[in-house]
């Protein structure tokens, strides 16, 4: 294979570019063509397509976001898209594609490797939520995030002998707010994967100020079965402690990414560029174990992300 290109889709994660960095070097390194793919499959339907060499992915290691840009595609979710991102893909020559993003995006590159184009998919997505692969790119720089932020939010809820609750993403997966709750000290933690009592939390709020305990943190992903309003609310009148709620957003997608993210982006990049020099056919590609794998594109996307319910009750345990 000589000639390939690399898109960014869907929701923007550190290390994307890292991972861009590391298919534009790798490739070149071995002989290869590489062609960089603007706004994901919206900008691959409407040929925003350009040749880059080494030098345009020049000291973007540490940089957050997509030099390629990003976007979400309705027009691609369409039979006639995809036909028309697979010719788009012809008339540049390109035969292989490396696709970074989420599930839909490894979605988006299943269906384009049913119409002949080889396909890698590198996992970038803040959400953890691919159950192939053990961690994503962009997952730990944004746990990384919300720690930073919860440790300041700390400072003022102790100040004010409050109780905080911290809204993190995860509409459908909770690993930000698991992680996060389990090295923040969370009192508690609400995921989309678990029917959460309010009540319980109330009784572990109070009995935490009856040992002397002045401020909470609370942890709550954006999919739980109760909006954070609703849930300071019943908090503040069920312990008579005044409850301010902190949404942290997209602020979880910035930054420059960290160690693990840079590694992990670097190292499936330079896996992908290995099976497309070697003509394998499609592969998601991630981590296991420590260790770098590529399965099967279809079989992968049907992995189910396992919930950690050993972690999600050490968080309860260390509380108290």
């Amino acid at each position: 294979m000589k000639r390939i290109g690399i898109l960014t889709s869907g929701g923007d994660s550190p290390g994307m570019n890292a991972a861009i960095r590391s298919v534009v070097r790798c490739a070149i390194d071995r002989g290869m063509e590489v062609y960089g793919i603007h706004r994901g499959y919206e900008g691959l339907l409407d040929g925003e397509i350009t040749r880059m060499d080494r030098n345009s992915v020049g000291d973007i290691l540490h940089r957050g976001g997509t030099i390629l840009k990003t976007a979400r595609s309705q027009r691609f979710q369409t039979d006639e898209g995809v036909s028309r991102a697979a010719e788009m893909l012809g008339t540049f020559g390109i035969e292989g594609l490396v696709v970074i993003g989420g599930d839909g995006s490894l979605h988006g590159g299943l269906e384009l490797s049913r119409k002949g184009i080889s396909v890698m998919g590198l996992p970038g997505t803040i959400d953890n939520d691919l159950g192939y692969t053990d961690y994503t790119i962009g997952f730990d720089t944004a746990v990384s995030t919300v720690l930073e932020a919860i440790s300041k939010l700390r400072d003022t809820s102790s100040a004010h002998d409050r109780t905080t609750v911290v809204e993190v993403m995860g509409r459908h997966c909770g690993d930000i707010a698991l992680y996060a709750g389990l090295a923040g000290g969370a009192e508690a933690v609400l995921l989309p994967e678990v029917n959460q009592d309010v009540n319980e939390i109330c009784r572990h709020i109070i009995e935490g100020r009856n040992r002397g305990k002045l401020h909470s943190i609370i942890i709550k992903a954006e999919g739980a079965d109760i909006s954070s309003q609703q849930l300071a609310e019943t908090i503040e009148q069920k312990t008579g402690k005044e409850t301010k709620v902190a949404v942290l957003s997209y602020l979880q997608r910035g930054g420059s990414p960290t160690l693990q993210d840079r590694n992990l982006a670097t190292l499936t990049a330079a896996k992908a560029v290995e099976l497309l020099w070697d003509d394998a056919e499609s592969k998601a590609i991630g981590i296991c174990r420590g260790e770098i794998v590529a399965y099967d594109l279809a079989e992968a996307l049907t992995v189910k992300r396992e919930f950690d319910q050993e972690m999600y009750d050490l968080i309860s345990v260390l509380s108290k």
